[in-house]
Protein backbone atom coordinates (compact mmCIF):
# COMPACT_ATOMS: atom_id res chain seq x y z
CA UNK A 1 0.00 0.00 0.00
CA UNK A 2 2.80 2.32 0.95
CA UNK A 3 4.58 1.42 -2.30
CA UNK A 4 1.42 2.19 -4.30
CA UNK A 5 0.94 5.49 -2.54
CA UNK A 6 4.58 6.30 -3.23
CA UNK A 7 4.15 5.51 -6.93
CA UNK A 8 1.05 7.69 -7.17
CA UNK A 9 2.86 10.45 -5.30
CA UNK A 10 5.78 10.27 -7.72
CA UNK A 11 3.38 10.27 -10.68
CA UNK A 12 1.63 13.34 -9.35
CA UNK A 13 4.95 15.05 -8.80
CA UNK A 14 6.10 14.25 -12.34
CA UNK A 15 2.75 15.44 -13.74
CA UNK A 16 3.04 18.73 -11.88
CA UNK A 17 6.65 19.12 -13.03
CA UNK A 18 5.60 18.52 -16.65
CA UNK A 19 2.80 21.06 -16.31
CA UNK A 20 5.17 23.61 -14.82
CA UNK A 21 7.70 23.02 -17.60
CA UNK A 22 4.97 23.37 -20.23
CA UNK A 23 3.75 26.54 -18.56
CA UNK A 24 7.27 27.94 -18.54
CA UNK A 25 7.65 27.16 -22.24
CA UNK A 26 4.34 28.81 -23.01
CA UNK A 27 5.36 31.76 -20.87
CA UNK A 28 8.62 32.10 -22.77
CA UNK A 29 6.78 31.95 -26.10
CA UNK A 30 4.27 34.47 -24.85
CA UNK A 31 7.07 36.77 -23.67
CA UNK A 32 8.78 36.48 -27.04
CA UNK A 33 5.53 37.23 -28.81
CA UNK A 34 4.84 40.15 -26.47
CA UNK A 35 8.35 41.52 -27.07
CA UNK A 36 7.86 41.22 -30.81
CA UNK A 37 4.57 43.07 -30.59
CA UNK A 38 6.13 45.68 -28.29
CA UNK A 39 8.96 46.19 -30.78
CA UNK A 40 6.35 47.07 -33.37
CA UNK A 41 5.40 50.02 -31.19
CA UNK A 42 8.93 51.43 -31.44
CA UNK A 43 9.43 54.24 -33.98
CA UNK A 44 10.23 51.89 -36.83
CA UNK A 45 8.10 53.87 -39.31
CA UNK A 46 10.20 56.95 -40.13
CA UNK A 47 12.70 55.93 -37.42
CA UNK A 48 16.41 55.05 -37.77
CA UNK A 49 15.66 51.56 -39.07
CA UNK A 50 13.12 52.65 -41.67
CA UNK A 51 14.20 53.10 -45.28
CA UNK A 52 10.88 54.72 -46.14
CA UNK A 53 9.40 58.01 -45.03
CA UNK A 54 5.68 58.36 -44.45
CA UNK A 55 2.96 56.84 -46.61
CA UNK A 56 3.15 59.17 -49.60
CA UNK A 57 5.41 59.02 -52.65
CA UNK A 58 9.05 58.50 -51.66
CA UNK A 59 11.12 61.45 -52.82
CA UNK A 60 14.37 59.57 -53.35
CA UNK A 61 16.12 61.18 -56.30
CA UNK A 62 16.92 58.58 -58.93
CA UNK A 63 14.98 55.98 -56.96
CA UNK A 64 17.82 53.88 -55.57
CA UNK A 65 21.19 53.88 -53.86
CA UNK A 66 24.13 51.55 -54.37
CA UNK A 67 26.32 50.42 -51.48
CA UNK A 68 29.93 49.64 -52.40
CA UNK A 69 32.63 47.91 -50.37
CA UNK A 70 34.98 47.31 -53.27
CA UNK A 71 34.91 46.96 -57.04
CA UNK A 72 35.03 43.67 -58.94
CA UNK A 73 37.79 44.15 -61.49
CA UNK A 74 40.81 42.29 -62.81
CA UNK A 75 42.69 45.58 -63.22
CA UNK A 76 45.29 46.33 -60.57
CA UNK A 77 43.60 49.44 -59.25
CA UNK A 78 43.34 50.68 -55.68
CA UNK A 79 41.51 53.68 -54.22
CA UNK A 80 43.01 55.44 -51.21
CA UNK A 81 40.42 57.11 -48.99
CA UNK A 82 40.83 59.34 -45.94
CA UNK A 83 38.09 60.08 -43.40
CA UNK A 84 37.34 62.70 -40.75
CA UNK A 85 39.20 65.77 -42.07
CA UNK A 86 40.09 68.36 -42.79
CA UNK A 87 42.06 69.52 -39.76
CA UNK A 88 45.41 71.33 -39.50
CA UNK A 89 46.69 68.32 -37.54
CA UNK A 90 47.67 66.03 -40.43
CA UNK A 91 45.57 66.83 -43.51
CA UNK A 92 48.32 69.05 -45.00
CA UNK A 93 50.92 66.32 -44.43
CA UNK A 94 48.78 63.77 -46.25
CA UNK A 95 48.16 66.15 -49.15
CA UNK A 96 51.91 66.89 -49.35
CA UNK A 97 52.74 63.17 -49.52
CA UNK A 98 50.13 62.52 -52.19
CA UNK A 99 51.36 65.49 -54.22
CA UNK A 100 54.95 64.33 -53.95
CA UNK A 101 54.05 60.94 -55.38
CA UNK A 102 51.35 62.08 -57.79
CA UNK A 103 48.68 59.94 -56.13
CA UNK A 104 44.95 60.76 -56.24
CA UNK A 105 42.74 60.01 -53.25
CA UNK A 106 39.18 60.42 -52.06
CA UNK A 107 38.62 62.49 -48.92
CA UNK A 108 35.41 61.89 -46.98
CA UNK A 109 35.05 65.25 -45.25
CA UNK A 110 33.21 66.24 -42.10
CA UNK A 111 31.08 69.23 -43.11
CA UNK A 112 31.67 71.40 -40.04
CA UNK A 113 35.43 70.91 -40.36
CA UNK A 114 35.36 71.63 -44.08
CA UNK A 115 33.60 74.92 -43.36
CA UNK A 116 36.01 75.90 -40.58
CA UNK A 117 39.19 74.80 -42.37
CA UNK A 118 38.31 75.44 -46.00
CA UNK A 119 41.70 77.14 -46.50
CA UNK A 120 43.42 73.76 -46.05
CA UNK A 121 41.67 72.50 -49.18
CA UNK A 122 41.90 75.57 -51.37
CA UNK A 123 43.94 74.84 -54.49
CA UNK A 124 44.92 71.37 -53.25
CA UNK A 125 42.19 69.08 -54.57
CA UNK A 126 43.06 69.05 -58.25
CA UNK A 127 43.66 65.31 -58.60
CA UNK A 128 41.47 64.30 -55.67
CA UNK A 129 37.76 63.95 -55.03
CA UNK A 130 35.61 64.60 -51.97
CA UNK A 131 32.81 62.69 -50.30
CA UNK A 132 30.37 63.43 -47.49
CA UNK A 133 31.17 62.07 -44.01
CA UNK A 134 28.36 63.83 -42.09
CA UNK A 135 28.17 67.25 -40.47
CA UNK A 136 29.88 66.59 -37.11
CA UNK A 137 30.72 62.85 -37.28
CA UNK A 138 27.76 61.64 -35.27
CA UNK A 139 26.25 58.18 -35.67
CA UNK A 140 23.74 58.63 -38.49
CA UNK A 141 22.34 55.14 -37.85
CA UNK A 142 20.71 56.54 -34.69
CA UNK A 143 18.88 59.32 -36.53
CA UNK A 144 15.49 59.21 -38.18
CA UNK A 145 15.09 59.91 -41.87
CA UNK A 146 14.45 63.63 -41.44
CA UNK A 147 17.46 64.16 -39.16
CA UNK A 148 19.79 62.01 -41.29
CA UNK A 149 18.86 63.94 -44.40
CA UNK A 150 19.22 67.32 -42.68
CA UNK A 151 22.66 66.32 -41.39
CA UNK A 152 23.93 65.13 -44.77
CA UNK A 153 22.35 68.05 -46.62
CA UNK A 154 24.03 70.57 -44.32
CA UNK A 155 27.35 68.80 -44.72
CA UNK A 156 26.86 68.53 -48.48
CA UNK A 157 26.46 72.29 -48.83
CA UNK A 158 29.48 73.05 -46.64
CA UNK A 159 31.71 70.62 -48.54
CA UNK A 160 30.56 71.94 -51.91
CA UNK A 161 31.43 75.48 -50.81
CA UNK A 162 34.81 74.55 -49.35
CA UNK A 163 35.92 72.19 -52.13
CA UNK A 164 34.34 74.01 -55.05
CA UNK A 165 32.58 70.84 -56.18
CA UNK A 166 29.61 69.00 -54.66
CA UNK A 167 30.24 65.52 -53.25
CA UNK A 168 28.66 62.58 -55.03
CA UNK A 169 29.72 59.93 -52.53
CA UNK A 170 28.84 59.41 -48.89
CA UNK A 171 30.45 57.32 -46.18
CA UNK A 172 28.58 57.25 -42.86
CA UNK A 173 30.76 57.50 -39.72
CA UNK A 174 32.05 54.10 -38.58
CA UNK A 175 30.28 52.55 -41.56
CA UNK A 176 27.05 52.46 -39.54
CA UNK A 177 23.99 52.05 -41.71
CA UNK A 178 20.33 52.40 -40.89
CA UNK A 179 17.40 52.54 -43.25
CA UNK A 180 17.19 56.30 -42.68
CA UNK A 181 20.78 56.72 -43.91
CA UNK A 182 19.94 54.84 -47.10
CA UNK A 183 16.87 57.00 -47.60
CA UNK A 184 18.84 60.23 -47.10
CA UNK A 185 21.62 59.03 -49.43
CA UNK A 186 19.05 58.24 -52.13
CA UNK A 187 17.46 61.67 -51.76
CA UNK A 188 20.86 63.26 -52.33
CA UNK A 189 21.66 60.97 -55.29
CA UNK A 190 24.73 59.63 -53.51
CA UNK A 191 26.67 56.45 -54.03
CA UNK A 192 27.26 54.96 -50.57
CA UNK A 193 30.87 53.87 -50.18
CA UNK A 194 32.30 51.73 -47.39
CA UNK A 195 35.69 50.01 -47.67
CA UNK A 196 37.40 46.73 -48.45
CA UNK A 197 40.49 47.12 -46.29
CA UNK A 198 41.54 49.53 -43.56
CA UNK A 199 44.71 50.71 -41.93
CA UNK A 200 45.61 48.71 -38.80
CA UNK A 201 47.93 51.12 -37.00
CA UNK A 202 47.25 49.55 -33.60
CA UNK A 203 48.92 46.32 -34.72
CA UNK A 204 52.17 48.09 -35.64
CA UNK A 205 52.99 50.59 -32.88
CA UNK A 206 56.03 52.65 -33.86
CA UNK A 207 56.53 50.61 -37.05
CA UNK A 208 55.37 52.57 -40.14
CA UNK A 209 57.41 50.37 -42.50
CA UNK A 210 55.94 47.17 -41.07
CA UNK A 211 52.44 48.55 -41.35
CA UNK A 212 53.06 49.58 -44.96
CA UNK A 213 54.27 46.06 -45.82
CA UNK A 214 51.13 44.57 -44.27
CA UNK A 215 48.81 46.81 -46.31
CA UNK A 216 50.75 46.27 -49.53
CA UNK A 217 50.46 42.50 -49.07
CA UNK A 218 46.71 42.63 -48.37
CA UNK A 219 45.56 44.82 -51.26
CA UNK A 220 43.68 43.12 -54.10
CA UNK A 221 42.41 44.56 -57.41
CA UNK A 222 39.48 46.89 -56.77
CA UNK A 223 40.35 47.53 -53.12
CA UNK A 224 38.98 50.62 -51.41
CA UNK A 225 41.47 51.36 -48.63
CA UNK A 226 40.36 53.27 -45.53
CA UNK A 227 42.70 55.66 -43.75
CA UNK A 228 42.31 58.78 -41.61
CA UNK A 229 44.01 62.15 -41.95
CA UNK A 230 43.10 63.19 -38.40
CA UNK A 231 42.73 61.42 -35.08
CA UNK A 232 44.78 59.70 -32.41
CA UNK A 233 48.59 59.71 -32.43
CA UNK A 234 48.67 56.04 -33.41
CA UNK A 235 47.36 56.99 -36.85
CA UNK A 236 50.72 58.54 -37.62
CA UNK A 237 51.99 54.98 -38.09
CA UNK A 238 49.97 54.74 -41.31
CA UNK A 239 50.57 58.32 -42.43
CA UNK A 240 54.33 58.20 -41.94
CA UNK A 241 54.39 54.89 -43.78
CA UNK A 242 52.32 56.24 -46.68
CA UNK A 243 55.33 56.74 -48.99
CA UNK A 244 56.42 53.11 -48.48
CA UNK A 245 52.84 51.98 -49.08
CA UNK A 246 52.65 53.90 -52.34
CA UNK A 247 56.03 52.64 -53.55
CA UNK A 248 55.23 49.07 -52.54
CA UNK A 249 51.86 48.98 -54.29
CA UNK A 250 53.30 50.49 -57.45
CA UNK A 251 56.01 47.84 -57.37
CA UNK A 252 53.21 45.25 -57.40
CA UNK A 253 51.78 46.89 -60.52
CA UNK A 254 48.98 48.87 -58.86
CA UNK A 255 47.66 52.21 -60.06
CA UNK A 256 46.02 54.64 -57.65
CA UNK A 257 42.63 56.06 -58.61
CA UNK A 258 39.80 57.92 -56.92
CA UNK A 259 36.76 55.96 -55.80
CA UNK A 260 34.70 57.32 -58.70
CA UNK A 261 37.39 56.31 -61.17
CA UNK A 262 37.50 52.86 -59.61
CA UNK A 263 33.73 52.50 -59.92
CA UNK A 264 34.11 53.14 -63.64
CA UNK A 265 36.31 50.04 -63.98
CA UNK A 266 33.85 47.58 -62.52
CA UNK A 267 33.80 44.30 -64.42
CA UNK A 268 32.25 40.90 -63.85
CA UNK A 269 34.91 38.58 -62.48
CA UNK A 270 34.04 34.91 -62.98
CA UNK A 271 35.06 32.61 -60.11
CA UNK A 272 37.93 30.24 -60.79
CA UNK A 273 37.00 26.63 -61.49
Amino acid sequence: MADGAGRWGRRALLRRTALLAGGAALGTAASTQTAWIADRRLPLADGPASATLGTRHQQVGAGGVEVTWGVPTSDRLVALTFDDGPLPQWTPMVLDTLDEHGVPATFFLVGARAREHAALLRGRLGRHEVGNHSWVHQDLARLDAHAAYDDLRRSHDAIAEAAGVPPRLVRPPWGHLGGAVLHAAARLNYRLVLWTLQMVEGEFPGDPAGHARRIVADVRPGTILLGHDVGAERRLVALRGLPDMIIGLRARGYTFVTVSQLLGHSTVVLPAR
